[in-house]
């Protein structure tokens, strides 16, 4: 399952799938918590193919708050980069909205910075930090839309989601939003 749309040179997709087996994508996202540590979903995901490199190298940059982003290597992954983004639990961090747009555009931010050519994101903040999937599917992709055209170096732009469910929301959302 797949959709994408071409946008000013460069592409933005989604795709079902595991955040963690996306090799033709230089940098992932993760879903992270504060402490940048394993737990469920997505950082439970990447933690256990990364661990324990990633745990010693993402100690230095905990805590972070709720819409930052930091960047490390991402070692026993195919990838070269993980963009950590603590999005917001919803209905307790405020506004979830801003935090939640900020997180994205926080990761968008640091790979265009890093000169990272192609990145993959999950659905961020919308497992057991509540967030309404389709409402967190229409900020990440009219985010992407509004700032794929300002981006220097970044050309890909993929949504990685784990469900069917998940995937159908974000996809009649990218209808919504890319026509």
């Amino acid at each position: 399952m797949k959709a994408e749309i071409n946008i000013h040179g460069s592409r933005i997709e989604l795709r079902k799938g595991d955040i963690t087996a996306q090799e033709d994508m230089e940098a992932i996202v993760n879903a992270a918590n504060a402490k940048l540590i394993t737990g469920g979903g997505v950082a439970g995901a990447i933690h256990a193919k990364a661990d324990p490199e990633l745990s010693k190298e993402t100690r230095k940059f905990a805590p972070i708050k709720p819409g930052e982003a930091v960047l490390t290597s991402a070692p026993n992954l195919p990838n070269s980069y993980i963009i950590h983004c603590l999005g917001p639990v919803y209905g307790v961090d405020q506004p979830s909205d801003k935090l939640l747009q900020r997180c994205y555009s926080h990761a968008l931010k640091i790979a265009n910075e890093n000169r990272i050519e192609s990145l993959a994101f999950p659905a961020i903040s919308t497992g057991a930090f509540g967030y309404p999937t389709e409402e967190a599917a229409e900020i990440a992709l009219s985010l992407f839309k509004q700032s794929i055209s300002s981006l220097n170096y970044v050309k890909r732009i993929r949504m990685v989601l784990w469900s069917e469910s998940d995937y159908d929301i974000h996809s009649g959302v990218f209808k919504k939003i890319f026509g």
